[in-house]
């Protein structure tokens, strides 16, 4: 059996990824003779490696890509490389239905840093917060398997957290006035319990500006009751001239323009 009809094989399984050593178990081959064919496969478009070893195949009509699409890939790589992950961030927000400014990388959120995969058009972005396993997920549905997807109220949390990830606080505004609808106060509460107080303040100002008070209550009485200090609405950016939010002890030093 050559590589190809190994790739078949497991493409008719419903597989679309293998490692090196698979391939090499499987074909009773070499890593140097499996390395040679899958160069070979790649250049004619059939393969792409995203990661050092692992490898997906790409069905025709990825072919103009050059790979699988992120989320076809991710959960098996994660799964490979042993680590904790969920999507989130922009490309969370687009699985819930904000999709109003589609994001360019497909954004994974893991419990460290790490360096940016590209595979082909396909690029994917790694966001560090130490807490990854605590945050609520939903299991969504890929061609290929199952993603996790951080909750609509995770997300909120995360898209005022790492604000400069989302394209600023005025499209964070608008991906949140297209998730409010479906967003529980309740939950949003619990959320808070599990981010950092300032996110919680931050969150439930903008929420206030895009019609979503009843969702922001819950969270004004959780800020009223542990804030003890004013916060930057946008951090590391000039105070001079920021108007005072006693309701959410913020230091409102940026002008919040939605796009819907």
């Amino acid at each position: 059996m050559d590589l190809d009809t190994y790739l078949d094989r497991l493409a008719a399984r419903g597989v679309y990824h293998f490692t090196v050593a698979d391939a090499v178990v499987a074909l009773d081959s070499s890593p140097v003779a499996v390395r040679a064919a899958c160069r070979r496969l790649r250049a004619h478009g059939r393969q792409a490696m995203p990661f050092r070893g692992f490898h997906v195949i790409v069905p025709p009509e990825y072919r103009a890509i050059g790979c699988l699409p992120a989320e076809q890939f991710v959960p098996q790589l994660m799964a490979q490389l042993g680590l904790t992950y969920y999507a989130g961030l922009l490309s969370a927000a687009a699985f819930h239905g904000a999709a109003h400014q589609a994001p360019m990388v497909f954004q994974v959120v893991l419990g460290a840093n790490r360096a940016p995969l590209r595979c082909g058009r396909v690029r994917v972005e790694f966001v560090a917060r130490r807490n990854v396993a605590d945050v609520p997920t939903v299991p969504t549905n890929t061609p290929r398997g199952i993603l996790r997807v951080s909750t609509r109220e995770a997300t909120a949390f995360d898209l005022v957290g790492y604000q400069g990830h989302a394209g600023g606080l005025s499209n964070v505004a608008t991906v949140l006035a297209e998730l409010r609808e479906h967003m529980d106060a309740g939950k949003l509460l619990a959320e808070a319990a599990r981010s950092p107080l300032p996110w919680a303040q931050r969150l439930g100002y903008l929420l206030e500006l895009v019609d979503g008070r009843e969702l922001a209550r819950p969270l004004a009485e959780h800020v009223a009751s542990h804030a003890r200090e004013y916060v930057l609405l946008r951090p590391r950016q000039p105070v001079a001239g920021a108007r005072r939010d006693s309701r959410w002890r913020l230091l409102v030093n940026d002008r919040i323009e939605t796009d819907l």
